[in-house]
């Protein structure tokens, strides 16, 4: 996730604080309390300014929620982390998707958020590939964020926010559903269900394939 302004902590280094993060919370959680219910332990990629590692884990308790990100972004999470001081959030960890295989440990529920339509393409063909040495049998990947439907946006603002993107960086762009729910069958994993969100974001749930079943 990419941090959009910074509030509180020492002025020298602020604990960094995005808007959009506060915005979608709650209907992120609503679904998370389902999709997550059985698992035990979550991993959450691009935990960006750190507000989503403590609002859910502070809200699913019976979960390790382990935090990761770039490097760059680590202290930042950490800040967060310490003054909610949570049992069930350790702090994060540098997790780049590109450096395979990911140093983390297996689990059975995975999160991420804006974070494919920053990633360039190859980025995102990591992602899949990197989690299915992670993801255990049977586990949740959780995905939110914008995507386009058969080649097409699903409103006017995402279209002015794709070319944003573009602007920021050329390889960043909204992704289509069909490619990545290709990427996500190549890695072993049956689509549960795609959640309209508000803001014209998605929250794409798969699950990965126990022993013996087709993805």
């Amino acid at each position: 996730m990419v941090s959009a302004g910074f509030m509180g902590g020492d002025p020298m280094f602020p604990k960094p604080f995005s808007q959009a993060c506060e915005n979608n919370k709650a209907p992120i959680l609503a679904v998370l309390r389902d999709a997550f219910r059985e698992a035990t332990q979550a991993l959450e990629i691009g935990s960006g300014s750190g507000q989503h590692a403590v609002h859910f884990g502070g809200n699913l308790p019976w979960l390790t929620w382990q935090p990761s990100d770039v490097a760059a972004n680590i202290a930042g999470i950490n800040l967060w982390l310490t003054e909610a001081g949570l049992a069930n959030v350790p702090d994060s960890v540098a997790l780049d998707v590109t450096q395979l295989p990911w140093g983390v440990v297996r689990c059975d529920a995975i999160f991420t958020a804006n974070t494919l339509h920053i990633m360039g393409k190859p980025g995102v063909e990591c992602f899949f590939r990197g989690l299915q040495n992670v993801l255990q049998r049977g586990g949740a990947l959780c995905v939110y964020g914008p995507f386009n439907y058969a080649g097409s946006y699903t409103s006017a603002s995402n279209a002015r926010f794709d070319q944003w993107l573009y602007a920021q960086h050329p390889d960043s762009a909204i992704r289509d559903f069909e490619w990545v729910n290709q990427l996500a069958s190549e890695a072993g994993l049956v689509l549960v269900e795609d959640h309209e969100m508000p803001a014209n974001n998605r929250l794409l749930h798969w699950r990965k394939s126990a022993p013996g079943e087709s993805a």
